[in-house]
């Protein structure tokens, strides 16, 4: 077969990097990639937001099978352009992804159907929203209040406000257009939960959701989760907290429940379901949904894979997901997000990094790019985050202590890390 990939991160680079690996795979480009994804795919320069420029090419190399990586394109419709051309696609419609792409729809979606999840409302003008953080600031007492824009904001639109004063600030600045333009004309806050988060991934084919396994992210840019929220400084997988139990509720209580909404609202689910999860004393509830693989999780799902990627993204496709099934490394993943200097606010671009070939010399590794570019035989830095330094091991402290060692092998001055990934696990152990 011959695929496409859409995208230019490290989830992209993960995905292209097991896809090359399947016997399926005759010949794998890349649109736009990056340096790292240029050494196992074919890269051609064609942004993910050019949606005709990406069915054009998809038409002229007579691709089989095209994986939407990122959110933006799917929301914008690119699954519909290629399954209007004919051209097998992974990754749900527009109308599908509206579950990531309007986190009002979701919410709504939950009240309908009796799927757990925060209690909230939803508003497009300040003043009603003042009102209501006043009132319900006294009735969550002392815990924050959450203020979302309802758009895709690169997983930055999320505001935890510690007062009523902070929430307010926060609708004020999201309506006004400043921040996130047309993603913050309208705001959900909801009731901030209370437990530990996880991620969880299910693979659907509009009837049927095959889980896979879950996996833990980072989403502050500080140690100790602290600073402000990133679209994800590292990542590990298992999970301990998401126990067998767990994993079959949430499927039962959330996932399952959401796949025969979509379709009973004439908008079946084809492609990754992403369900950012708190594990409550409750129960699981849903924190919100994304509709592609998350970034940097799915660099670590992708090491744990044993089974050949290819044919279960074309399951899904195909809707032959009923008696589908995967296989998955017991042991432990872990990466590290290496990201620019001045990330999240305004990275710098451009500065050179040297010592990648040691740091994979390290047993376990393999590090993914995920925002890189090549000036002659220089590597440069060309985004916010921009490497993923990911190990495997039989323990998550023996994976950590290959992801750092590989970490301390970079040269790269303009470059920081977390240095604390996996400390939940940690303590579970301990």
């Amino acid at each position: 077969m011959r695929i496409l990939v859409v995208g230019s991160g490290g989830r992209e680079h993960a995905l292209c990097w097991a896809i090359a690996a399947s016997p399926l795979c005759d010949a794998l480009y890349c649109a736009p990639g990056n340096a790292g994804i240029a050494d196992v795919a074919i890269c051609v320069d064609i942004g993910q937001e050019d949606l005709p420029a990406l069915v054009g090419l998809a038409q002229r190399e007579k691709i089989d099978f095209v994986v939407v990586g990122p959110e933006a394109p799917l929301v914008a419709g690119l699954a519909d352009r290629f399954a209007a051309a004919g051209i097998k696609v992974f990754g749900p419609s527009s109308a599908a992804a509206r579950l990531e792409g309007s986190k009002s729809f979701t919410k709504d979606l939950c009240r309908k159907y009796g799927i757990p999840t925060a209690s909230y409302e939803r508003f497009g003008e300040v003043e009603a929203a003042r009102a209501y953080i006043r009132r319900q600031g006294n009735a969550w007492k002392d815990r924050p209040i959450v203020v979302k824009a309802d758009g895709l904001a690169a997983g930055k639109g999320v505001i935890i406000a510690a007062t009523q004063a902070e929430a307010i600030a926060a609708v004020e600045d999201m309506l006004s257009g400043q921040r996130f333009g047309a993603a913050g004309s309208q705001v959900v806050i909801e009731e901030f939960l209370q437990g530990e988060e996880a991620s969880f991934f299910a693979l659907v084919d509009g009837a049927h959701a095959l889980p896979l396994v879950a996996a833990q992210d980072h989403k502050r840019v500080g140690d100790g989760d602290t600073g402000p929220n990133t679209g994800g400084m590292g990542a590990y997988s298992p999970a301990p907290c998401v126990t067998p139990q767990i994993a079959e509720r949430v499927m039962d209580e959330i996932v399952r429940p959401t796949v025969r909404a979509m379709a009973a609202e004439g908008a079946p689910y084809r492609g990754v379901l992403f369900a950012g999860l708190m594990l409550t004393p409750g129960g699981p509830k849903l924190i919100e949904y994304n509709c592609r693989f998350g970034d940097p999780e799915c660099q670590v799902l992708m090491m744990r894979l044993k089974s050949d990627l290819l044919p279960a993204l074309i399951a899904t496709a195909d809707g032959g997901l009923a008696h589908f099934d995967l296989r998955w490394h017991d042991e432990t993943a872990l990466t590290v997000v290496m990201a620019a200097n001045g990330y999240p606010d305004a990275p710098q671009r451009g500065t050179e990094i040297r010592g990648l070939d040691q740091a994979a010399a390290v047993e376990g590794v393999t590090i993914f790019h995920a925002g890189t570019r090549r000036d002659g035989a220089r590597l440069l830095a060309n985004g916010g985050r921009v490497l993923n330094v990911t190990a495997m091991a039989a323990t998550v402290a023996e994976a950590r202590r290959r992801a750092y060692a590989a970490v301390d092998r970079i040269d790269w001055p303009g470059g920081f890390c977390r240095r604390d990934i996996a400390w939940r696990a940690l303590d579970a152990h301990t």
